[in-house]
């Protein structure tokens, strides 16, 4: 039987509370619980009816990371050319690190323009914090991440290497990449609303995100005349600091991060005060 979902009214506040990220933290905080049952529900409903259950959260990385392992350790023998006792399975390790970090941010993404629209009955039935959506969707997404990275971790003591104590960082190194994704969730989803092209174009932009992030290849082997467009995407960055933390032992350039996380945290104010503003059209348009 499953849980039950209590609703809470969301009250009226001035928009101005949710330009800052302390504002947003304790309005969303308030949601707490039910923030908690709605993800429970999200994660458990993916493989809902079938037979191994939450078991393919594990097994689909795994299957992945041996994948990545074989062909290009074994068939193309690639190298990232970081450190100079790179080991055989390292690429597929910084590939395997790179989709992880992406894959966050590109499931929000690609779901957020019709997650109001797949939830039309909390809109018009009941009086329901509609912002607690997107953040139900990155904590899915951010779990079902985290079930890949023990798998990486796994696969990289296995093949007899060493987590440094930088792996304590990651959380830390995520943070600017965790407010970039939440504020364009919270974008996306509002303005999925009212434009529906939106859908079928989020999509193609994280396509294109893809390919201009440094997934599989390194940012050194970019031509120096198109390194601007990478260094312009904050995802590299974000992405580079997480294999530095987990990889390759280092700590990130901190001057750079508190840049990136200043970044980060503009996009969440900006995306959620839009969405917290736009929100009480959204009944007399779906």
């Amino acid at each position: 039987m499953g849980a039950k979902i209590l609703v809470r009214t969301s009250a009226s506040e001035p928009i101005s509370k949710f330009i800052n990220p302390m504002g947003i933290w304790l309005h969303l905080w308030s949601y707490r619980n039910l923030i908690r049952q709605l993800t429970w529900r999200e994660v458990t409903g993916r493989y809902k009816g079938s037979f191994i259950g939450l078991g393919w959260s594990f097994i689909h990385p795994l299957v992945m990371l041996c994948v990545y392992t074989f062909v290009f350790s074994t068939i193309f023998k690639s190298r990232w050319g970081i450190l100079s006792d790179e080991g055989t399975s390292a690429f597929a390790f910084t590939l395997f690190m790179g989709l992880i970090s992406f894959h966050i941010f590109a499931e929000v993404v690609n779901a957020a323009p019709n997650l109001i629209l797949a939830n039309v009955n909390f809109v018009k039935k009941v009086v329901f914090p509609l912002e607690i959506l997107p953040v139900v969707s990155f904590l899915s997404a951010l779990i079902h991440s985290i079930f890949s990275l023990l798998i990486l971790f796994a696969g990289i003591v296995i093949s007899g290497n060493f987590l440094s104590w930088t792996v304590l960082l990651l959380p830390v190194v995520w943070l600017p990449l965790f407010f970039t994704t939440l504020g364009c969730g919270f974008a996306l989803a509002s303005l999925g609303v009212f434009i529906r092209d939106l859908s079928a174009s989020a999509g193609i932009m994280t396509t294109i995100l893809f390919f201009l992030t440094p997934i599989f290849y390194p940012i050194t082997a970019v031509p120096e005349s198109f390194k601007i467009i990478c260094m312009l995407n904050p995802l590299a960055a974000f992405v580079e600091n997480a294999r530095k933390v987990v990889l390759w032992g280092m700590t990130p350039q901190w001057q750079a991060y508190l840049v990136g996380l200043a970044f980060s945290l503009f996009v969440l104010s900006l995306g959620f005060a839009w969405f917290m503003k736009s929100k009480s059209a959204f009944a007399d348009v779906v």
